[in-house]
């Protein structure tokens, strides 16, 4: 994908981080941005359409996550702004970025919770890689920003293993 700077000359960035490496890190957090969102929807998705005996701690559990994952999205687009690059934010773009499948069923509670675990596993995966990219730039707000998604991502799935335990 090709990643447009939203700076022009009279406005050049320079927060110590050259351009080459913040394009590199701001398509790292555009991948992780796409990954935010697909496991937001699919989290919204089986919120709004989970039955079974689970149904209302998941329904509700659910609903914390969604919400969660919403103030995530607004966070890392932000910080692909500061970096200069403007933020993905289109279905279309979202889907060439993921590396999560879209869920368009709508499968048993149980396996709504599998999906989840992966889904979380996935976009800490994301988070991971971006890191060295960040690490190399000592961009400390980037690395500081995966360092809070990582503990989300990996406690949630934690949680969500849990129950199929």
């Amino acid at each position: 994908m090709s990643r447009k700077t939203a700076s022009a000359p009279a406005t050049k960035i320079d927060i110590g981080i050259p351009e080459k490496q913040r394009l590199k890190i701001a398509d790292g957090l555009s991948r992780l941005l796409a990954d935010t969102y697909t496991l937001y929807i699919k989290t919204h998705n089986f919120h709004w359409n989970v039955t079974g005996p689970m149904f209302n701690t998941l329904h509700m559990m659910f609903e914390t996550q969604y919400n969660e994952l919403a103030l995530a999205v607004d966070l890392v687009a932000e910080r692909i702004r500061a970096l200069g690059v403007y933020a993905p934010g289109s279905y279309k773009q979202f889907s060439a970025l993921t590396s999560l499948k879209e869920e368009t069923g709508v499968p048993a509670a149980e396996d709504m919770i599998a999906q989840l675990v992966k889904g979380h596993e996935a976009v800490a995966r994301t988070a991971r890689d971006v890191f060295p990219l960040a690490e190399d730039a000592r961009d400390e707000s980037t690395t500081d920003l995966l360092t809070q998604r990582l503990q989300v991502h990996e406690k949630t799935a934690w949680m969500l293993r849990s129950m199929l335990a």
